[in-house]
Parts: C-alpha cells; structure tokens; sequence
C-alpha cells in the first residue's frame, strides 16, 4: 500500500519545484481553459451507469478507465475534489465488471477486451492509492489482486499480449496491448498488490525482441516493422518496468524523435496513441527536450479544441480523444504516481 506520508512529501517535494513556463504562443492560461472545459464535456458524458462509450458504443471498459484516468489527473478522487462522483460510478461500473477469473470487462460485447483490462488495472490501481472508504478499498484490492493473476494467464508463452487472453487467442500477441498490461501490473505493483517477477521480466524480453535494428517496435513478435506508436509505448513500459538500459533505450528514443519530434508527421497513423506515450517519455525525462516538445504539442491539442471543449478523430471517437489529450495537458500537475518522474 501507499506510504500516505512519504507520497504527500513527495508531492510537496514536486510542487516545490517551478514548472518552466510555457512559450508564448500557447499559455498556462490557455491550458487551464482547455483542460477544464475539456473535463466539463468529459463528466457531462457519463453514463448513468458510470461508463463512457467509443462513438460505436465499443470498448466501454477501456474508454471507461481513460476517461477516468483523466478526471483523476485533475486532482480529484473517490471522496474530494469536482469529479469524485464522476470517479465514484467509473470505480464502480469497472469493479462491477471483475469476473470470476480476474478479468476485468465483458468477453461478449468486447473482442479486443484486454485493453480494457490492462487500462482498468491502471486507474483502479491510481484509485487504490488514495481510496479512504475502507470497504471499497478492500474491494480494489480484491478487484486488482484478481485482475493481475489473470494478466499472468492471459500472457502468451513469446511473453507479451494480444488482443485477448493466449488462450482465447490462440497465442496471439501484440506490442500495444502488451505496454497496456504493462502499466497496469506497474501501477498494481505501486499500490501493493503482489505482481510476479517473472510475468514483467517476460514483457520486457518481448519487447526487446520485437525491436528493429533501427529501434523501431514492430507490431507484434512475428514481425510487422517498426511502428512509432508501440515505440513510444514501448519506452513508457520499460520505465514503468525499472528498465533504463543505456545502450538499448537510446535506441528507441532516436527512432522515436526521428519519427515524433515533428508534431505534423501522421504518415504513421494512430497519432494521439503515440503521443499519449510519447509524453509521458519526455516529461519523465525533463529538461530542454519536453520543454520544447511540450509546446509544439500543447500549442497543436489547444488549437484542435472543439467549440464544445471536446476532441475527436474518425476511428475511436470523441471520448477517447479528448481522455488522451486531457492525460497529455495535465501530465506537468504531476498527480498521477505512474506518471511522476
């Protein structure tokens, strides 16, 4: 569990340290306009239940846990803070979901539902670490217990993830579901649930192995080239795993600035997937290279504002554009321990 003394110093310790101010084109004021209207939308579009939706009514427990991850980046959790109802109904309508078996979601109604697993253990795990109602803190970690004996099920023998469990996939993987359960085991790990050694050295020997000679993550184990989305995801996953090789992580830091840096390139698809980790790479980092960065990409999310305070793009939809692009604006208020440098 969270040291709740040693997490508040390290806070306090953060908060002590002066953000390098933003450029003039884009705002401390501009971000703090976007990021709460965009949070406005985000809690106006709550289900009843306590889930959010993709534009196609798919992968409610995926969108669910980014949406979340999002409102809890503001600063709110289950008991304080504008959004603790909106978060109150997300803990719920995910924990509602935990199986039998740890999985966290509904196989019937979600064909790639181990997204929603690995980002339900994510926010659940955020949750976990500030939760003060007692009962509901003994259901997360229940909930979470279960969900991380799942995730070392569901791992295939190549030692990464597909779309669904091995077994239902008959051994498939795929490198961005596989940083997904990656960051999930993390945060389960930070909050004091059991994860086993093994399951996340298996993950890490994955990824090297799908890794081109030019640095470049492939799509899965069996090839595909390199791809700087699951690159970007792929440093982020290695940091959350401990990994910080200087030889091998370089490398994929070159690919990805050659591919990344320049905030126009969408030749490579999935745009704010990439930049969602992207971000989170170069924030960790610090200095020079996310100041520059965090302009050009701050600048480009503030201007693509929908009138509404929303985003979208054509093939998730609205919400899970405006979860990622909310995540990427508040990743300097340093809330979120899996974020933190």
């Amino acid at each position: 569990m969270y040291n709740k003394i040693s997490q508040l110093a390290l806070l306090f310790a953060f908060a002590a340290i002066p953000a390098a101010p933003l450029s003039a084109a884009v705002k401390d004021a501009d971000v703090e306009r976007a990021v709460g209207r965009g949070l406005e939308w985000l809690a106006a579009r709550q289900s009843r239940m306590g889930h959010w939706n993709s534009q196609n009514e798919n992968y409610p427990t995926a969108i669910t846990a980014m949406a979340g991850i999002a409102l809890l980046s503001d600063g709110s959790t289950t008991t304080q803070g504008k959004y603790a109802p909106n978060i109150r109904r997300a803990v719920d309508y995910l924990a509602n979901r935990s199986r039998s078996n740890g999985l966290i979601g509904d196989p019937t109604r979600d064909d790639r539902y181990t997204y929603g697993h690995g980002f339900s253990m994510l926010f659940l795990s955020q949750v976990l670490g500030e939760e003060e109602d007692a009962e509901r803190r003994a259901q997360l970690v229940d909930v979470l217990t279960r969900a991380v004996v799942f995730c070392g099920r569901a791992q295939t023998p190549a030692g990464g993830w597909g779309y669904v469990s091995a077994k239902d996939g008959h051994d498939f993987d795929e490198g961005s579901t596989t940083i997904t359960q990656v960051q999930g085991l993390r945060g389960c790990r930070n909050a004091g649930i059991p994860v086993p050694k093994e399951i996340v050295e298996k993950a890490v020997a994955y990824i090297k192995k799908c890794t081109g000679d030019d640095g470049g993550v492939q799509y899965n184990s069996q090839g595909g080239g390199g791809r700087p989305a699951i690159t970007a995801a792929s440093i982020a996953g290695l940091f959350n795993a401990g990994e910080y090789d200087s030889q091998y992580v370089p490398k994929l830091m070159n690919y990805c600035r050659r591919q990344l840096d320049n905030i126009s390139n969408q030749s490579f698809g999935h745009w704010h997937y990439a930049h969602y980790y992207y971000s989170q790479v170069l924030y960790r980092e610090g200095g020079k290279a996310w100041e520059e960065y965090r302009d050009k990409v701050f600048q480009r999310i503030i201007s693509e504002a929908a009138a509404d305070g929303s985003w979208s793009q054509s093939y998730i939809g609205q919400t899970y554009t405006t979860a990622v692009n909310l995540t990427i604006l508040q990743l300097p208020k340093g809330v979120l321990p899996i974020y933190q440098r």
